[in-house]
């Protein structure tokens, strides 16, 4: 889940990942409006956690992508994906606009992911959550896609 819309080149990127992903998981990309003109950060944020919440699955378990996050490794977050598959719940991974996520939501998510302590677009970050996914996976399978340690 995401605030905004991809730009076409990294649509075309995302898309293939989440193509990939596909063909093992149901995956579902839920794009939310990014709030236009809000007064202050804190209002455009509120409005965007809003539509991010009304897009959520029930019992969702709730990954939201943060700088002040944990960064994770791709064997930690297979390790991660590999847990959660156990439990027969929805998983979101949520990332915000940008201007980020709001504190609210933050505070209530079940998990905080860092892609590190670099800024990256918000569209970037779309590729390479969807990539770290469909890594994960391929790991979780044991298939040749991931060659590193």
């Amino acid at each position: 889940m995401a605030v905004g819309k991809l730009r076409p080149a990294f649509r075309e990127a995302c898309d293939d990942y989440l193509r990939r992903l596909g063909r093992r998981a149901k995956v579902h990309e839920v794009e939310v409006r990014e709030a236009a003109r809000a007064p202050t950060r804190a209002v455009q944020q509120a409005e965007e956690a809003g539509r991010l919440r009304a897009k959520l699955p029930p019992r969702a378990r709730v990954v939201v992508l943060a700088r002040e996050g944990t960064p994770w490794t791709s064997a930690d977050l297979a390790r991660r994906l590999g847990q959660w598959e156990t439990e027969a719940r929805p998983l979101a991974f949520l990332i915000g606009g940008s201007t980020g996520l709001d504190p609210d939501l933050l505070a209530g998510a079940d998990a905080r992911w860092s892609l590190g302590p670099l800024t990256l677009p918000h569209e970037l970050a779309r590729v390479v959550v969807a990539e770290q996914l469909y890594r994960a996976g391929t790991m979780l399978r044991g298939e040749p896609y991931h060659k590193g340690r």
